[in-house]
This record gives C-alpha cells, structure tokens and sequence, in this order.
C-alpha cells in the first residue's frame, strides 16, 4: 500500500469590509400642504412637504372602515388623525395650508380633525375641478 495522499487547497475569499448602513437623518418639515381628496365613497388625506413629497397619508378604508362607512364624516375625521399624528411625531408638521379636492362628507371633518391635532392651518383652498361645456347632450328626440 503506498502512501496515497492527496492534497486539497482551499480558496479562501477576500475579505470585504461591510460598509456601515447610513443613519436616516430625521428631516424635520414644520411647515407643508395637506392634500384632502373627498369623495363620496372614500376619503384620502395627504400630508406633504412644500415640494409635493409625500411625509404621510391615510384614508378612511386603510382605517379600517369598509362600504358605506368609509364615505362618512367620522371616517374622514379618524384618518386624518391618523395621517396627522404620523407627520406630526416623524416630522415635526405643525403648519399646513390645506387643499380641498372632492364633494363628499369628509371635507371639513378632515379640516377640524388638523385643529384638533395642533396643526395650524394657514389657509383652505378648494381644487376640485370644474367641467368647461361638460358632457356632449343627447341627441334630440324626434316625434
């Protein structure tokens, strides 16, 4: 019996320096637009820096309100508390100007719910468009 030996190398990988994760640097917007969108089936809240960047949003079904419920007032009034309280405490918001987009039962809820958070709002303003001629009417009827 000879001496069979056999010899196996084993590569070894070069060790890589793991970068370190970046900290997220809290951003602080004390002052920014909340976007109310009303509808009569549901209503979204939109919380925003002044440049449009989305800081937090909520609307009434991912408050958990389902069906009719979601179009009430009450429902407009606890997302936007929701919404409100998360860019509130991650944030700091405490000024808004605030953008009305909808005809539906939440418009001013949502508004009172800001007063009651500590949110000043400096001023309203209703964007919900308007129809230039509207729909093309029905064809005349003829007798």
């Amino acid at each position: 019996m000879a001496d069979d030996t056999t010899t196996t190398t084993a590569t070894v990988a070069p060790a890589t320096t793991a970068t370190p994760k970046r900290k997220k640097v809290k951003r602080n917007v004390a002052y920014g637009h909340v976007h109310v969108l009303s509808t009569f089936n549901n209503t979204i809240i939109t919380f925003t820096d002044p440049n449009g960047g989305v800081l937090a949003t909520s609307s009434a079904g991912a408050c958990g309100f389902r069906g009719s419920k979601k179009g009430t007032a009450y429902a407009a009034q606890v997302a936007a508390e929701r919404a409100g309280q998360t860019a509130k405490q991650q944030y700091g918001f405490s000024k808004a100007d605030v953008f009305i987009k909808g005809v539906g039962l939440g418009r001013d809820a949502a508004v009172r719910a800001m007063a009651g958070l500590d949110i000043q709002v400096e001023s309203i303003k209703d964007v919900t468009g308007v129809p230039h001629g509207g729909v093309r009417p029905k064809k005349a009827r003829r007798v």
